[in-house]
């Protein structure tokens, strides 16, 4: 077959769309229905009573689950902030400091291999580390910083923060990275040329242009936070309750509806957080659009 008879589709593929949607709809859209269903049930001698009602959402603010709801998205923005301050000018570097494609291929290969480890084995190291016998206060002892070790470099929110670093930080590079990557080389020497700082070819020519893989990235980072329970347990102790943990807890003790109720303010917040994102990116992608002068023939 040759390249001359592939042809591009003219019709509509309804039975593809048809397969797609009915999947959709058995895989994403049925369970969260049934999530938020059973949101609205209560429980009585651990079997739900089929009268809605609001029940269980008055329980998750009663019970204060909502400071660790509060805890949870102060942990997660903090750690996103972090991720793009120490991702961007890292993003930055791979796609426009370095010209060695070696150097680049062996980088993202790099980040890539975490992926194929088990996120436990990943965090557990670090309770090896910042244990109270562990080199990081061996290290601070045997220098002069503190007398004693350090209590708190263990199962607290520093550990929690530190190790939601790592595991996510690749989920922030790549998207910041394929953006930078497409910002043509010759708009940043005409910047240059025009004599514009790179503080201000930074702020006005790369970041605006790389703001729709920031906000993907801020989205693949902040969202699946929310949600981690692995971190919070290995390296909080039982000392820093998150929602994940919350909502584990409510599923031990057979309280269904308030689970799912918490699941739902969960669910809630990272559709708010997707929504705000890509109206701002899309806002701020529309406004720079506009702002360029039209090229005439």
């Amino acid at each position: 077959m040759g390249l001359s008879t592939l042809q591009p589709p003219t019709k509509i593929n309804l039975k593809g769309i048809v397969i797609f949607l009915l999947s959709w709809s058995f895989f994403v859209l049925i369970p969260i229905a049934g999530l938020l269903l059973w949101s609205f049930l209560t429980m009585e001698n651990f079997r739900p009573v089929w009268d809605l009602s609001l029940q269980a959402y008055r329980e998750v603010f009663a019970s204060g689950r909502w400071e660790v709801t509060a805890r949870t998205l102060g942990i997660a923005s903090l750690v996103t902030l972090l991720e793009i301050v120490l991702a961007l000018p890292f993003a930055l570097w791979l796609s426009k400091g370095t010209k060695n494609m070696g150097l680049k291929i062996t980088v993202l290969a790099a980040l890539t291999i975490p992926f194929f480890l088990s996120l436990s084995a990943r965090t557990i190291v670090w309770r090896a580390l910042l244990g109270l016998h562990g080199p990081v206060n061996y290290a601070l002892m045997a220098t002069g910083v503190i007398d004693g070790p350090l209590d708190w470099l263990l199962f607290s929110q520093f550990s929690v923060i530190l190790g939601l670093i790592g595991p996510y930080f690749p989920t922030m590079v790549f998207p910041l990275y394929l953006s930078i990557n497409l910002i043509d080389d010759e708009m940043l020497a005409a910047s240059t040329d025009l004599g514009a700082t790179p503080g201000f070819t930074f702020w006005h020519v790369i970041l605006p242009l790389a703001f729709p893989g920031l906000g993907a990235g801020i989205i693949f980072t902040f969202v699946p936070m929310i949600g981690d329970s692995v971190v919070p347990t290995l390296l909080g102790g039982g000392h820093v309750i998150l929602l994940s943990a919350s909502v584990e807890s409510l599923l031990r003790i057979l309280n269904y509806s308030v689970a799912a109720a918490l699941s739902v303010v969960m669910l809630s917040i990272m559709v708010g957080v997707i929504l705000v994102v890509s109206l701002v990116s899309t806002k701020i992608i529309t406004s720079k659009s506009s702002a360029l002068p039209e090229v005439t023939p």
